[in-house]
């Protein structure tokens, strides 16, 4: 079973896409190099499902977690420790997503990618 996982994500890594030519591994990683930002710019210039899935779920997920850091940063005393925590805790994340989407898994993340899965299903109709 863990060898034929193994197998289908080396078939992935080395699928390239019809866009910009890289392989879709490199393309969905690089969908979170730079959070929600490459996350829209993949979104808007890849055709290929796995790669949209990836970008669609940075956009959200880190797109949320800017937006969670800004409004926790200006809470009176506690906002910079708050917003120190979220700022490291999108850290463990950003790591997490850019090393599963590199071995080609499409891995889903709570909330964020029904969201995602939503976002991608209103701009396909």
């Amino acid at each position: 079973m863990a060898a034929q996982a193994k197998d289908q994500a080396k078939t992935k890594a080395k699928a390239k896409t019809t866009d910009l030519n890289l392989s879709e591994n490199v393309e969905a990683m690089l969908a979170y190099l730079l959070g929600w930002v490459t996350g829209l710019v993949f979104l808007l210039l890849e055709k290929n499902k796995f790669v949209r899935w990836h970008a669609a779920q940075s956009l959200v997920a880190f797109g949320i977690l800017t937006i969670v850091s800004i409004v926790v940063s200006t809470i009176p005393f506690i906002g910079k420790a708050l917003a120190i925590l979220v700022l490291l805790f999108s850290f463990g994340l950003w790591l997490f997503c850019l090393i599963k989407s590199y071995q080609g898994q499409k891995f889903e993340l709570p909330v964020a990618s029904e969201i995602a899965s939503k976002l991608l299903a209103s701009i396909s109709a």
